[in-house]
């Protein structure tokens, strides 16, 4: 009996095959191939009973392909708790009880509810390909399934038994950057730079838990290659309020934070970081200025005037509106303001800083030339913009002077407080004009005006002996 059947083919002694041409348009679905050819066996028999299985299911694998097809987008790996997390959410968004142990019944109405939600979440995904034998176990089984929908199907299943991972230092990393860094973009580029050290030396898939003095301790050590005692200190700062963020809020009561106490000394015991940088000296000053001011664009000459007569923060500088430019007050000054596109460091950085000498002219030349605009220094209030102007300024100091124990801007805050101090300026004065916190301020000075007033006393006396 000759057999006359779409797709089905005779192919000698190699038996019978199936064997259906791709349409091109889908042909990426299925690695590029030009046909789909699966065997049938050696007799016509075997073939025929085989072939309505196979034409069904080539049949809707090309429906399939045709189909948009679910896309997954992942801005980086979850954890194994966040994708349990997810997975509980997700159950209970269909009213079900994540903690459920089972049908009570052969019609409870929970169990069909999970059946009915894990079918829709598998009809998302292709099913397995057929094998070289149609009659695996394997066929039509759904591949690649997404590890989200994989914990819920875990979950919709689980009758009670999911347990919930423990947090890991991925976890912890993730949780104090949602909730302490937020949109930061510095603070946030400092975390994933102190979390590549702790991938690096201990891992970050360790369980906090797991978590011992002895890593602790590897941690620190990795973290003083070619590092200063300060800056590793500043670093384990952070993992320290990291992981207690962490135990605090996953609830990990009695778990010790173990850097909590941890001394960072430096290994050569080599001198105090407390006195690697300093101030200018006059001899220096005077270098530092005379190239600065003979070399650099207007804008950086402004501020390292205004920086040199203040005593402010870089970043206090370069982020002034020209509303934080009061000239027509009886004291003129600036307002060292949080705002939108900058934020001050502390609560007590907030403050009025007298204008007086070269400062004041120098903030008087940058309001004109910032003209009808918002910012007095338009190129360095931005993200980024005080290293901008950190590196204009260091280029030029840098030629003519070639100690590292000078910051090129921050030495010259460094000037000043000697300057206050040289002058005999009380502390909390001192600490009312550089913007630190002492504890104090509220108590000796009761209004803006009268601190104000007092800080240009101090600031006066201070900068008298260069020439103000």
């Amino acid at each position: 009996m000759k057999v006359d059947v779409q797709y089905l083919q005779k192919r000698g002694k190699a038996g019978w095959r199936y064997r259906r041409k791709i349409p091109k348009h889908l042909r990426a679905a299925f690695d590029n191939k030009l046909e789909i050819v699966i065997p049938l066996g050696r007799s016509e028999t075997e073939a025929l009973r085989k072939y309505p299985k196979v034409d069904a299911e080539v049949d809707r694998r090309l429906v399939a392909a045709a189909r948009p097809q679910p896309t997954q987008l992942t801005m980086e790996p979850i954890t194994e708790l966040e994708r349990f997390q997810w997975a509980a959410r997700h159950v209970r968004s269909f009213h079900l009880d994540p903690e459920w142990t089972g049908p009570e019944s052969d019609t409870d109405p929970e169990a069909i509810a999970r059946d009915v939600i894990a079918d829709s979440i598998l009809a998302k995904y292709p099913q397995r390909e057929i094998e070289e034998d149609p009659e695996s176990a394997d066929y039509g089984y759904p591949r690649n399934i997404g590890s989200k929908d994989a914990a819920v199907l875990q979950m919709l299943g689980n009758r009670g038994r999911a347990v919930q991972p423990e947090p890991t230092l991925e976890d912890a990393r993730k949780l104090y950057l949602k909730e302490k860094v937020r949109d930061d973009k510095k603070k946030t580029n400092q975390l994933a730079q102190i979390f590549g050290h702790i991938e690096k030396a201990i891992g970050k898939d360790r369980k906090l838990s797991s978590l011992r003095r002895e890593d602790a301790k590897e941690l620190r050590d990795y973290m003083f290659d070619g590092r200063s005692a300060a800056t590793v200190d500043r670093y384990l700062n952070t993992v320290r309020a990291m992981i207690g963020h962490a135990i605090k809020e996953y609830d990990l009561a009695g778990l010790r934070n173990p850097f909590i106490g941890l001394k960072v000394e430096a290994k050569d015991k080599a001198e105090p970081d407390r006195r690697k940088k300093r101030g200018y000296t006059d001899a220096e000053l005077e270098k530092a200025r005379g190239q600065v001011l003979g070399s650099a664009r207007d804008d950086i000459r402004h501020i390292w005037r205004i920086l040199e007569g203040t005593g402010c923060r870089l970043a206090e500088v370069t982020g002034l509106r020209t509303i934080d430019v009061k000239l027509d007050h009886a004291v003129p000054h600036i307002d060292v303001e949080w705002h939108e596109d900058r934020r001050v460091k502390t609560s007590v950085s907030r403050r009025k800083v007298p204008l007086l000498g070269n400062a004041l002219e120098a903030a008087k030349e940058a309001l004109e030339a910032a003209g009808d605009g918002p910012f007095l220094f338009p190129a360095y209030c931005r993200e980024g913009g005080p290293e901008s102007a950190s590196a204009a300024i260091g280029k030029h100091v840098r030629a003519v002077i070639t100690d590292k124990k000078i910051s090129p801007s921050h030495s010259l805050r460094h000037r000043m407080a000697d300057l206050l101090d040289l002058a005999g300026v009380q502390n909390a004065t001192r600490d009312l004009i550089l913007g630190h916190s002492s504890g104090n301020i509220g108590r000796d000075y009761g209004s803006e005006a009268v601190r104000l007033e007092v800080a240009e006393k101090a600031l006066r006396e201070a900068l008298r002996p260069g020439g103000e």
